[in-house]
């Protein structure tokens, strides 16, 4: 499997402003997580910060790396923005692994009254345990960071967590999940008021945030012969209209010129496929929001055996009920052409 993802379990926002009582809120099923920094609304000369704290099942973890991925992994949380405001021109993101366990709790960032039911700024549980340091213990040992500037196409999270995620496989890091926060300098802040929203797992979007797992992929031997030329026809040769949404389904590449080199056959030259030339990827659209699920990358590399080129797609990837494009990438003719003819599907809820 060259692509795996799975969902937190639990994702919540914590944050250091109080109410007027002096009560922190927990905003565990919100639709949005965000991180910020910014003046108190009351009194400008003190900051506030937002963090954002997630956490992925074990069990789903060590499944995907015993099961998937034979313990070769790259990992990244990935969370979508869904809206940005006043970001400096240079910043960055931390993430760490969270050193305490914490409770996700039932309320929402503007909740009233204040919702306490589970982790805030300043309690981990809705029963009152502190953090060891409030703001939400987390160990600097084990972290990484993401740097961000404004001339980015997007500011879409997505942060290399391989060694965290290779510690809590083995048990050498407690999976209480990890906080994610803005670099010190813009933590507080009472210049600006930094906000970036990200979507949380309670979205009724496609938008989700997920942990995803990447592997190369290492085998291509092709059988048939490879395709040069870029006027052709790319498809898929076992597509169906319709696919579940869980377990892997194994897609055949069919490559055809479309003014194949005339030879002495007893059969039909233009029912040859051919095969496709190393490092050719595909990608998967959803296709009314046109947004890029599974985007080209070396991770993408489609395969090739004796019978021709094919990838291994994860369904579970795909929200159900909506429909899917794929894309076929390869270089041909010296140029780089994408193939996307008729490659549609939808997904369908199992059960």
């Amino acid at each position: 499997m060259a692509i795996h993802r799975i969902y937190p379990q639990q994702d919540t926002t914590i944050w250091s402003e109080p109410n007027k009582a002096g009560t922190y809120g927990n905003a565990g099923i919100d639709e949005i997580l965000e991180l910020g920094g910014y003046p108190d609304p009351s009194d400008d000369d003190i900051g506030r910060t937002k963090r954002i704290l997630l956490q992925f099942d074990t069990d789903q973890i060590k499944s995907v790396i015993d099961n998937k991925t034979a313990n070769q992994i790259s990992c990244s949380i990935y969370l979508p923005l869904a809206e940005a405001s006043q970001i400096p021109v240079n910043f960055k993101v931390e993430v760490h692994p969270v050193a305490e366990p914490w409770v996700n709790g039932i309320g929402k960032l503007h909740d009233i009254p204040t919702n306490t039911t589970g982790v805030t700024w300043k309690d981990r549980d809705g029963n009152g345990t502190p953090w060891t340091t409030i703001g939400g213990s987390y160990d600097t040992a084990t972290s990484s960071s993401k740097e961000y500037k404004l001339n980015v196409e997007t500011l879409d999270l997505e942060v290399d967590v391989t060694e965290m995620v290779k510690g809590m496989y083995s048990g050498s890091i407690d999976n209480n999940g990890f906080l994610i926060k803005l670099e010190d300098q813009y933590e507080n802040y009472t210049s600006a008021s930094i906000t970036l929203q990200y979507f949380g797992s309670d979205t009724n979007t496609i938008f989700r945030p997920y942990l995803e797992f990447k592997q190369l992929n290492d085998y291509y031997n092709p059988g048939p012969e490879t395709l040069t030329t870029s006027t052709a026809r790319i498809g898929i040769l076992n597509q169906k209209s319709e696919y579940i949404n869980e377990g892997s389904v194994r897609f055949r590449i069919s490559a055809k010129p479309l003014f194949p080199v005339r030879a002495f056959s007893t059969g039909s030259i233009y029912k040859t496929d051919y095969a496709l030339p190393s490092n050719s990827q595909y990608s998967v659209v959803d296709k009314f929001s046109n947004e890029t699920i599974i985007k080209f990358s070396k991770y993408t590399n489609i395969n090739a055996d004796s019978i021709g080129n094919y990838f291994d797609l994860d369904m579970s990837i795909l929200a159900p009920e909506r429909y899917y494009k794929l894309k076929i990438k390869s270089t041909l003719d010296n140029s780089t052409v994408v193939f996307e003819e008729d490659n549609l599907f939808k997904v369908v809820r199992n059960g």
